[in-house]
């Protein structure tokens, strides 16, 4: 809970990078809500990727990894690569201070549980880019049930077999 003000931090900063790069709506100006990152926090689901500088402890990316059946998966115009057991990593944000983090986040979670699933709006390039070149298989679109509007999502999945 002592990063959760510097986790706030590298939210907004993902949010003003997507906003500038086209994506504007997927975060919006509030996503993800404190409450959401409290949650994970308070859930174990909080996944922080850190380096050391100047004595001082940095954090360079966070995620959610989130365990067991996602239900925002269980429909999916298309077709995932199985129906193995699986992570999936949520609310992925860089904080900028250094290159390709999220990716060595995603690594991360492909060396430690093998099978992992994604998802990111339709005008998230960097993240389709990210995805993609880490070897995930675009498997179709899903629909967000947490929220009213804009909610089609490229769903994404890699199976270390």
């Amino acid at each position: 809970m002592r990063d959760l003000p510097q986790m706030l931090k590298v939210y907004a900063h993902a949010r003003e990078l997507m906003a500038r790069n086209g994506n504007p709506t997927q975060w919006g100006n509030t996503f993800p809500r404190e409450s959401v990152v409290r949650d994970d926090i308070a859930n174990q689901r909080t996944m922080l990727l850190v380096d050391m500088k100047d004595g001082h402890e940095r954090i360079l990316a966070q995620f959610a990894l989130c365990p067991g059946e996602d239900p925002t998966y269980a429909r999916i115009d298309g077709a995932w690569l199985d129906d193995d057991t699986y992570v999936t990593i949520h609310r992925i944000a860089s904080s900028g201070l250094v290159r390709h983090a999220a990716r060595d986040c995603i690594t991360w979670a492909l060396k430690h549980y093998g099978n992992v699933r994604a998802d990111t709006h339709p005008n998230n390039k960097a993240m389709q880019h990210v995805l993609e070149t880490s070897g995930f298989a675009r498997c179709g679109l899903i629909q967000l049930l947490d929220r009213p509007t804009d909610t089609t999502r490229i769903a994404y999945q890699r199976h270390e077999w």
